[in-house]
């Protein structure tokens, strides 16, 4: 506190020189290098307010306070634009889904220009580098013995010749008699549905009536990492960094038990899943999305993994 109060009392002509970044950042050797992320944005809108504050303002303020102490700082950001959301709003403007998130992309990227957010880059998650990575990461799971193969039951338009994705659906909730419910969550009551248990349920494209229809998938096996992840838990917990609701939402997924996670979807728009009998697939947002942090990076720098998997530094 001493010393804060004698350099504040000699005035900004104390302060050492603002760092000048490299092109591109990467970590430097006995420096305190530091990767910023926010949460990527979804394509479909435009952000507001809400969004600015909820999702980017705080990492970028953290951003500039990192850069003020003169740390290697790296910031990287971007939409994220795989997923049924995207053909849905696609549909609705009559547009390519591609279209449609290179439209929203550039709004994206002129908004937070405007709002001067101080991404060093703000990227997008429909890029080669995404594909390859995901798939990489995909094939580095196969190779492990950390996936299963199973049978779901699906609801197919066969006007559309198609397997409907969740947002693709609506009948009655199963659970209160909303006769609007979609096939993820009913809006009324706020119980998460299976599209196959819905009530009297309707394709969205063209308002014919689907058939429950069995179709192969892939899972992830979270069975098999639960005691891996249980001596991790407990070292990280005990280095007191968790939240006592982090914690406690934690336990309640172990004390129930980790269920096996599908990770691919019968959809055209997304990242191709690369196995024989599931090319017509691809990966489920939520595999695919969070590996966007990472070639995001990639696309900014070739060197993306002295930032992501490079724990010395």
């Amino acid at each position: 506190i001493a010393a804060a109060v004698d350099i504040w009392a000699q005035g900004p002509a104390a302060l050492p020189p603002p760092r000048q970044p490299q092109t591109p950042v990467l970590p430097v050797e006995g420096e305190r290098n530091v990767l910023i992320t926010s949460a990527l944005p979804y394509v479909n809108n435009v952000p507001h307010l809400g969004n600015i504050i909820g999702c980017v303002l705080s990492a970028d303020t953290f951003a500039r306070y990192c850069r003020l102490r003169r740390w290697n700082t790296l910031f990287v950001c971007g939409t994220d634009e795989y997923g049924t959301a995207t053909e849905t709003r696609a549909l609705e403007e009559g547009l390519s889904p591609q279209e449609l998130c290179d439209r929203y992309h550039a709004l994206h990227a002129d908004i937070y220009t405007w709002f001067r957010i101080s991404f060093d880059h703000f990227g997008r998650t429909t890029t080669p580098q995404q594909t390859r990575i995901a798939q990489d990461i995909f094939q580095r799971l196969l190779a492990r013995g950390f996936l299963l193969q199973d049978t779901l039951e699906q609801l197919r338009c066969e006007s559309c010749g198609r397997y409907l994705a969740d947002r693709f659906v609506e009948g009655t909730c199963p659970f209160c008699g909303y006769a609007e419910a979609r096939g993820d969550q009913c809006e009324k009551c706020g119980k998460l549905i299976n599209a196959v248990e819905l009530k009297n349920p309707q394709c969205k494209l063209c308002r014919g009536t689907p058939v429950v229809t069995p179709t192969q998938h892939l899972f992830l096996d979270l069975p098999k990492l639960e005691g891996q992840l249980e001596a991790w838990l407990e070292r990280t917990w005990a280095a007191g960094d968790w939240t006592a609701n982090a914690r406690h939402i934690t336990r309640t997924w172990l004390r129930d038990g980790l269920k096996p996670r599908c990770i691919t979807r019968d959809l055209t728009w997304g990242t191709p899943v690369p196995l024989d009998g599931f090319r017509d697939k691809v990966f489920y947002v939520w595999f695919d999305a969070p590996i966007g942090y990472l070639s995001i990076t990639a696309n900014y720098t070739e060197q993306w993994e002295r930032w992501w998997k490079n724990p010395q530094q």
